[in-house]
C-alpha cells in the first residue's frame, strides 16, 4: 500500500539545538530535543508528529495483546460522577489524590485517575449469570493524576493515556488462571516494543487486592529499585522485601538494581464488586460479588521506557516495530533522484521520512538523523548518484554502513534484514 511521503521541510515540530534545562531523564531529553514532545506545563505534555506516531504503534501492538486474550475494547468517561467513588470508599483516599471539578449545577466529578469505579457500575448492569463469565474487558484512553511533583518528563506526569484491562470471574481459580496469561501477554508485548521486563512482586497501594505484579525494566535512571536473587529467580519491589538482603524463597543474597515500573497488575477479589454491590447469580441461584482483576500499562512511560533502555550518546534507537518512520532519507545534493527515491519507497510500502531540507548542512541533517534514531538511514548524495550507488546505514550500527546499487527493493530488503527479531 502506498504511504504518503513526508518532507522533514515540513514535519511540525523541529528539533532544538539543546534539551531543555529542566529535562533529567534521558528519555525526557531526548524526546524534547528531537521534537516528540512539547511540555505545556508541569507534568503536561502534547505528543508532537513523530512522537504521536510511535505513540500509536505501542497501542497497536497493547492492542494485539489484549485481544489475543479475548479482551474486548471500550472506551469510558474521563469525568466520574462523586457517588461511585464513594460507594467504592476511596474519593477520600485516592493516592494521588483525586482531581475534583464542579459542574455547573455544584455537582462534584472526579476526573478518572483509574476506572474500576466506572467499570464496576457496568458490570452490575450489564453482567447477571455465571452464564456470562469469565469476561475481561479493556481500554485505551486519557487519565488524570494529582502528582505532588512531576518529573521524568514522561515517566511521572498529570495527563497520560492508560490501557486499562478489566476482567469478572466466578471462581478464585479462574481469576488466577487469567492473570497468569495476562502477565505472559505484558512480557509479549514489552519484548516487542524491545524491552526485556521482570514481573515483580508489588503491593497493591490504593487500588487494592491481595496479590499485585509490576514489569520493571532495569535502568539507572529508575526511581525505583527491585530486589531479584541471582539463583531461583524470585524479584520483588524493596516495598515488599524491605532491605532483606536475603531471598524470602532460597535465602540466596539478593542484588538490587534501579527500575522503572512499566505495568502494574492486581488480582482484586471482591473489593469493587462487594463494596458496590455488584453480583451475579451462581448456577445452584444463589447471589456472589464478581471476583475481579485489573491489569494497567501507561502508553507514554511506555514509550519512554524504550528510549530509557535504547539510546547512545548521540540520540534515540528505536526498535523498528516502534519507530516513528522506517527508514530516514537524506538527500545530500542528491536532487531528483533523491526525491524520486523517496516517493518510489513510500509507494512501496515503507514509511520514509525525507530530509529535503536545503538550508540544513549535511552535518545538521546527520545530527538530526542520529538524535531522532529511526532503525534505517539512506544517504543519496552527489557522489553516489554519480557511482550509480546511494549509502545505507543501521541507527544502531553507524560505522557500519554499505553501499547498494541504487534500488528502492534493495533497501527494502536491506531494511528487512537489519531490523528483522
Amino acid at each position: 500500500m502506498s504511504i504518503k511521503l513526508q518532507r522533514q521541510s515540513h514535519l511540525f515540530g523541529q528539533s532544538l539545538r539543546t534539551p531543555p534545562k529542566d529535562a533529567e531523564s534521558v528519555s525526557h531529553k531526548y524526546l524534547a530535543q528531537a521534537g516528540f514532545i512539547n511540555q505545556l506545563a508541569s507534568g503536561i505534555f502534547s505528543l508532537l508528529p513523530l512522537g504521536y506516531r510511535v505513540h500509536k504503534k505501542i497501542e497497536n501492538i497493547i492492542r494485539e495483546e489484549m485481544e489475543s486474550l479475548g479482551a474486548q475494547e471500550i472506551l469510558l468517561p474521563s469525568l466520574q460522577p462523586r457517588t461511585l467513588w464513594e460507594e467504592s470508599g476511596r474519593f477520600n483516599s485516592m493516592d494521588p489524590p483525586l482531581f475534583v471539578v464542579k459542574d455547573r449545577h455544584g455537582k462534584e466529578l472526579a476526573l478518572g485517575s483509574t476506572h474500576e469505579e466506572v467499570i464496576t457500575d457496568l458490570a452490575r448492569n450489564y453482567l447477571s449469570t455465571y452464564k456470562q463469565l469469565p469476561v475481561s474487558i479493556f481500554q485505551i484512553q486519557t487519565k488524570f493524576r494529582n502528582e505532588q511533583r512531576a518529573t521524568g518528563g514522561l515517566l511521572r506526569v498529570r495527563e497520560f493515556v492508560m490501557k486499562d484491562l478489566y476482567s469478572f470471574h466466578e471462581t478464585e481459580d479462574d481469576l488466577v488462571r487469567f492473570y497468569g496469561e495476562v502477565k505472559q501477554a505484558y512480557v509479549r508485548l514489552f519484548g516487542r516494543c524491545g524491552l526485556e521486563v521482570i514481573p515483580i512482586e508489588a503491593q497493591s497501594g490504593t487500588i487494592g487486592g491481595a496479590v499485585s505484579h509490576e514489569f520493571a525494566l532495569v535502568a539507572e535512571t529508575g526511581e525505583d529499585t527491585v530486589a531479584r536473587c541471582p539463583e531461583c529467580g524470585y524479584a520483588s519491589n524493596v516495598e515488599v522485601t524491605g532491605e532483606d538482603k536475603e531471598c524470602p524463597k532460597c535465602k540466596t543474597e539478593m542484588e538490587f538494581k534501579s527500575c522503572i515500573e512499566n505495568g502494574h497488575i492486581f488480582q482484586l477479589g471482591m473489593k469493587y464488586s462487594q463494596a458496590m454491590h455488584a453480583e451475579f447469580t451462581k448456577s445452584n441461584g444463589t447471589k456472589q460479588p464478581f471476583i475481579m482483576g485489573c491489569y494497567g500499562i501507561g502508553v507514554g512511560r511506555l514509550l519512554a521506557g524504550v528510549v530509557e533502555a535504547s539510546h547512545d550518546e548521540k540520540g534515540i534507537i528505536w526498535p523498528a516495530s516502534v519507530a516513528p518512520f522506517d527508514i530516514h532519507l537524506l538527500s545530500l545534493r542528491g536532487g531528483k533522484e533523491a526525491e524520486d527515491m523517496a516517493k518510489e519507497l513510500s509507494e512501496k510500502g515503507m514509511e520514509v521520512l525525507f530530509d529535503d531540507r536545503e538550508d540544513a548542512s549535511a552535518g545538521e541533517k546527520f545530527a538530526d538523523s542520529e538524535l531522532i534514531g529511526i532503525p534505517v538511514q539512506v544517504i543519496v548524495g552527489e557522489k553516489g548518484v554519480k557511482e550509480g550507488k546511494i549509502e545505507v546505514r543501521q541507527r544502531a550500527k553507524l560505522k557500519e554502513g554499505t553501499k547498494v546499487s541504487i534500488s528502492a527493493d534493495e533497501i527494502i530488503n536491506y531494511y528487512r534484514k537489519q531490523t528483522a527479531r
